[in-house]
């Protein structure tokens, strides 16, 4: 087994490999599809390497060289399928058909050129090439710039430029007359041993982004609250700490901290499924109503949290007394349509750069409090003492 020979055997295995890792890693990715479609993609370019075998040893080099052309091809197009169901850029169907109907043919037309002419290594690799710069243009149009995203866009740009350059590289150091002397080159051990570099690169690279992928969204569920759709508190704790951590925050910001009154009695009356609908329901208002750059959470049980940056305590009063009006006049799933609840606000102020935001939660929730003591269904600003007045049931009304 000559030095090309056994590099297209590796490559023959590493795409299985990548084919069995893409299939495994898809079962746990948000996208799925995507990991399939490289899946099939490594395992339809591994045939390459049969039918470049097949060249060698068999009696049909035309339709083997037709066949090893059309896997590698079909596969980087399906590879643009699967960066398109990952990146959220959808490959264009026209696109992909035009190019394999005018390359299928020329590679039939090309054949019986001498491998070492420019115009069967023009004609040979340029569909290659344009494939891999489709790739590139997905991630590209996608505005992705981490640094997994960056890495795999200039591989593929560079596995563009290596086709292009087989183009001058062929002609100027021969790649032999035929199909069968192309494997005995110098030329095809250089270019086989290269596209094993590529193919690893490029199939790790894919699947560090899908791995990436994969921890950020785990990352993200662990910092939301499931029912509420809120983040929970130590995504609350993550964005809030985020925000104070920037140079230029511009103080002072707001706490706003809420409960929903008598939820135990809608509970025990009701059941818990119609709790949850409260739940639900309160936390859709809150995100509903809450500027774009609001962090809101649900920090446990009946207990919500809301944090407005660079927002004053008489406007975080005013947006809270918004809140309240709301949710008393909200008809909830799950409960007669007569039925209205309601919930108290407590809300402090992180006046200066040297102000804990733990302070600040702590002297919202002592507001929350004294609104609780003193009558429940409203908003109380830290430091304000309201008198107490008869307790009641909103919902009972």
């Amino acid at each position: 087994m000559n030095g090309a020979l056994f590099l297209l055997t590796v490559n023959f295995l590493i795409a299985q490999l990548f084919c069995v890792f893409f299939l495994v890693i898809s079962r746990r990715s948000r996208i799925p599809s995507a990991g399939r479609w490289f899946a099939a993609a490594f395992a339809v370019a591994s045939l390459s390497a049969v039918f470049e075998v097949a060249i060698r040893y068999g009696d049909f080099d035309r339709l083997a060289s037709f066949g090893a052309f059309t896997a590698v091809l079909t596969a980087l197009l399906m590879i643009r399928v699967g960066i398109g169901r990952l990146y959220s850029v959808p490959a264009n169907i026209w696109t992909i058909t035009a190019l394999l109907a005018a390359a299928l043919p020329l590679n039939l037309m090309i054949f019986d050129l001498p491998r070492s002419t420019f115009a069967h290594s023009f004609g040979y690799q340029t569909p290659f090439a344009i494939a891999e710069l489709l790739c590139a243009l997905a991630i590209y149009r996608s505005g992705r710039r981490e640094i997994a995203d960056r890495l795999l866009m200039t591989l593929f740009l560079v596995t563009a430029a290596n086709f292009a350059g087989k183009v001058y590289f062929a002609v100027k150091f021969g790649s032999g007359g035929t199909a069968q002397s192309y494997l005995g080159s110098t030329y095809a051990l250089v270019s086989q041993s290269l596209s094993a570099v590529l193919v690893v690169s490029t199939g790790l690279t894919l699947l560090a982004v899908i791995v990436v992928e994969i921890m950020d969204d785990a990352k993200a569920n662990s910092e939301i609250d499931p029912l509420s759709g809120l983040f929970n508190r130590r995504g609350f704790d993550a964005r809030v700490s985020q925000i104070l951590s920037r140079p230029l925050s511009a103080y002072p910001h707001c706490v706003i901290v809420c409960d929903l009154d008598h939820f135990k009695v809608v509970n025990d009356t009701y059941g818990h499924a119609a709790g949850d609908q409260v739940i639900l329901a309160f936390g859709r208002m809150i995100a509903g109503h809450a500027p774009p750059d609001a962090i809101c959470a649900r920090f446990g049980g009946e207990e919500f949290a809301i944090f407005l940056p660079s927002t004053g305590e008489t406007t975080g009063y005013l947006f809270a007394q918004g809140l309240r009006n709301s949710f008393s006049s909200l008809t909830i799933a799950g409960l007669p349509d007569t039925v209205r609840l309601s919930a108290s606000f407590g809300v402090c102020a992180l006046a200066a750069p040297g102000d804990k935001i733990s302070d600040t939660i702590k002297g919202a929730d002592a507001a929350l409090y004294d609104a609780k003591k003193s009558g429940r269904n409203r908003v109380n600003r830290a430091g304000q003492t309201i008198p107490a007045k008869p307790d009641g049931w909103q919902a009972q009304a």
